[in-house]
């Protein structure tokens, strides 16, 4: 008989048994996966024993004499807080100014639209409410409208050609005194303590117009680029005026459009951000104006009375420069001192320059804090760093678009800030029944933001 079946009989056994032994470790790692190993000793834990030996294919443990390793520490947590926080935000930065340096390309790409429409709104700032008062009064809005653009747009233009007017007349005139200033200038260096000669005067007054010759290239080149300035300027004002004629119409509706272009979530906080800081911008060009008014006057009249020539431009003129804070009056006074020193002589140049002092002082400490009010109240410093940054971006029209624009948006984020604030409170749950004041600290009602909220009461343009 074949011994076949005896050997396949062997072989099962053998099968048999290795199956159950791959069982017992198999129930054994599963063991001390749950439990642990069952049993250690204080020289080496974890060791495998004859019980309980190392299953195959893993990495035996360490012997008793091998030095103790610590376990490496995740790399998140081994980077301090502080590093953690300040990486966070530096990209965040980088995004954010990546972001604005794109949008300052931008602008810089169509500064002219843009200075264009903020012209415009300020225009419209200054012509709404004499629409809304005539639309109560009983006008169709397109009827008050019209005419209240036309009697702008009029009043404007009358203000520049009287200035020119003036300039023109009295150009003769200033010549005249200039000249005369210029030889009373030169006769007292020629007597004053610095020991100045006369063959040094005219050494510089050769070199001056030597310079002036041999630069006729670029003097020419320079008025043809004043030409194209001039072009520019014109298409500046006719879109100006077209961009407030359809702001003054129909202003609300173009409002409602920007606030679909808003995220839905966004969008409540956005809605109620934007009267405030139109009201805040209608502060500011109102009082503004005002201001320059009065600075105008009452400059111009001590200018009249000191007998300095073209008092009326110099006194327009200082109106125009205040609509630059700080920068613009000093400027404009600095033009009106100039102007006396040459050809009144010192005395009535200090003269001039103590009235112009009185006057601002007189602006900077009573009207502004009067007529603006906390409207519009930005800091000193704030106001120099926008004057410089609107200049240095956009020139005279960024100096004068700068505070403005720092003004609303100080009511925006403050407005969003105390909004953002009662809708935290509101999502609050509500004190337990029975809650005694040791339970927490008191719920502080949400301040109003009333620097957003003063002089309320104008509706966006259109309305």
């Amino acid at each position: 008989m074949s011994k076949l079946p005896d050997w396949l009989e062997k072989v099962g056994a053998e099968l048999t048994q290795w199956g159950e032994r791959l069982e017992e470790r198999r129930a054994l790692s599963e063991d001390a996966d749950h439990t642990g190993p069952p049993h250690t000793t204080e020289a080496g834990a974890g060791e495998a024993t004859d019980d309980y030996p190392a299953a195959p294919g893993q990495v035996p443990p360490p012997p008793d004499y091998a030095p103790a390793v610590a376990a490496r520490p995740d790399p998140v947590a081994a980077v301090p807080w502080g590093m953690r926080v300040a990486a966070e935000a530096g990209w965040r930065l980088l995004v954010l100014a990546g972001t604005l340096w794109v949008l300052m390309r931008i602008i810089s790409a169509i500064q002219l639209v843009v200075l264009a429409f903020a012209a415009a709104l300020l225009v419209t700032a200054l012509l709404q409410p004499t629409v809304a008062r005539l639309r109560r009064a009983g006008l169709p809005r397109g009827l008050a409208t019209a005419l209240t653009a036309v009697l702008g747009f009029v009043v404007m233009g009358l203000v520049g050609w009287f200035v020119v007017w003036q300039v023109m007349e009295n150009l003769d005139t200033l010549s005249s005194r200039v000249q005369d200033g210029i030889q009373e200038l030169k006769r007292w260096l020629l007597n004053s303590p610095f020991h100045v000669t006369d063959k040094q005067i005219n050494d510089v007054a050769k070199n001056l117009s030597d310079t002036i010759g041999t630069n006729t290239n670029e003097i020419t080149s320079a008025g043809l680029q004043g030409v194209t300035v001039m072009v520019e300027i014109l298409t500046g004002i006719l879109l100006a005026m077209f961009s407030t004629l359809f702001l003054l119409y129909d202003g609300a509706r173009i409002w409602q459009w920007v606030l679909k272009l808003v995220p839905a979530q966004a969008r409540p906080g956005v809605a109620g951000a934007g009267p405030r800081a139109w009201r805040t911008l209608t502060a500011y060009v109102r009082g503004t104006v005002l201001v320059a008014m009065i600075d105008a006057i009452f400059i111009g009249l001590g200018i009249f009375f000191l007998d300095v020539p073209m008092a009326v431009p110099l006194a327009v003129f200082i109106f125009l420069f205040a609509f630059i804070p700080l920068v613009g009056a000093v400027v404009s006074g600095a033009l009106a001192v100039v102007v006396a020193l040459v050809t009144q002589g010192v005395f009535t140049a200090l003269m001039v320059l103590i009235v112009v002092l009185a006057v601002q002082q007189i602006e900077g400490h009573v009207l502004q804090p009067f007529i603006l009010g906390r409207a519009v109240r930005v800091h000193p410093l704030a106001v120099v760093l926008s004057v410089a940054a609107g200049g240095m971006v956009a020139g005279i029209g960024g100096a004068v678009v700068a505070v403005p624009l720092v003004a609303v948006t100080n009511t925006v984020v403050g407005y969003l800030r105390a909004y953002s604030r009662e809708l935290a409170m509101r999502a609050a749950p509500p004190a337990p029944h029975g809650a005694t004041a040791g339970d927490g600290a008191p719920v502080q009602p949400v301040p109003q933001a009333r620097d957003a909220d003063a002089g309320a009461g104008d509706p966006p343009p259109g309305e």
